[in-house]
């Protein structure tokens, strides 16, 4: 009996140390959901625009002043945290959820993937907190998220924190991230770019006193 009793403890220790739930990544499944990610508002490059467009599916009323993303030099991953949260630096890379955007009129659709989520069991109940971030890996020369989010000049985004129940694993089913809505990129300007907008400025302001 006592012997069963180890066995059984050691398997599920087993079981716990290598569980691998699973998530598709994907933004958009025909008749379910649609959420296209899409590049900076050229009339306002400082800041996200969020929400569900009218070509989205649910539909939403958020009019994207960029276009979207398409292509290999836009690089998204999912990050993830087991249970919920608010802190977005305590999420993790999920496994195989690196990816790039398709083109043509699948533009603003990544290429999806099966990401694992290591040490997730997955199963009914089960709940993870995820983030999905995107940015302009400039020819393949901005291979990281903490680089991309940091460096002035890289355009780069995030959806925000989402949830995703009934984790993938074993015999449960793998879910969509049907909570994920659309999102577009912003970009912090170079400091040249800066100094040169400032200059100009001066410049107008200079010659608009010199003509009155």
């Amino acid at each position: 009996m006592k012997k069963a009793l180890v066995i059984a403890l050691v398997v599920a220790c087993a079981q716990g140390a290598f569980a691998q739930g699973t998530v598709n990544f994907v933004n958009n499944v025909t008749g379910v959901f649609k959420s296209l990610i899409y590049d900076i508002n050229p009339a306002d490059p400082l800041h996200q625009q969020k929400g569900q467009s009218a070509t989205d599916v649910p539909s939403g009323s958020t009019v994207y002043g960029g276009s979207t993303l398409a292509g290999t030099g836009f690089t998204v991953q999912l990050w993830w945290a087991d249970g919920s949260t608010t802190d977005a630096s305590s999420l993790q890379l999920a496994t195989a959820a690196t990816s790039t955007f398709r083109t043509g009129n699948a533009a603003g659709i990544w290429t999806g993937t099966t990401a694992v989520l290591p040490g997730e069991p997955g199963g009914a109940g089960t709940h993870v907190t995820a983030e999905v971030r995107v940015w302009d890996n400039q020819g393949g020369t901005v291979l990281d998220w903490a680089t991309a989010s940091t460096r002035q000049g890289v355009k780069f985004g995030s959806s925000g924190l989402f949830g995703i129940d009934n984790i993938g694993g074993g015999t449960a089913t793998t879910p969509n991230m049907v909570n994920l809505q659309s999102f577009s990129l912003m970009q912090v300007p170079e400091p040249s770019t800066i100094a040169l907008a400032l200059a100009g400025g001066f410049g107008l302001l200079f010659i608009r006193r010199r003509n009155k």
